[in-house]
């Protein structure tokens, strides 16, 4: 079992950073596949970011390519976002997700495990 509390959302201006955390319990995190999900109202939740256990493989949605950078640290059990250049349009609820295998980073399926998640609002 792993549980995910995530934490770092907010309000900020268009342009501005916001810097998600994740932590998880249990001994085993890094042996899991993590992930960063969004929901924003009335859509589907989408892919942003996935990065593997040992932290040398990352993953990132089109969208947000360039501008948000997902890292871990596994002595701590916590999975980082760093979002910067922030636009409206990344306003969501932000979701962090664990798996051990996680065959396809990119859909919400392959996770087993999921945080509460937590509010990113960007005014423009």
């Amino acid at each position: 079992q792993v549980q995910l509390v995530e934490s770092g959302g907010g309000l900020v201006q268009a342009g501005g950073s916001l810097r998600l955390s994740c932590a998880a319990s249990g001994r085993t995190f890094s042996s899991y596949t993590m992930g960063w999900f969004r929901q924003a109202p009335g859509k589907e939740r989408e892919f942003v970011a996935a990065i593997i256990w040992s932290g040398s493989r990352t993953y990132y949605a089109d969208s947000v390519k360039g501008r948000f950078t997902i890292s871990r640290d596994n002595a701590k059990n916590t999975v980082y976002l760093q979002m910067n250049s922030l636009k409206p349009e990344d306003t969501a609820v932000y979701y962090c997700a664990a798996d051990l295998q996680a065959s396809i980073v990119h859909l919400p399926p392959s996770y087993d495990y999921w945080g509460q998640g937590t509010q990113v609002t960007v005014s423009s």
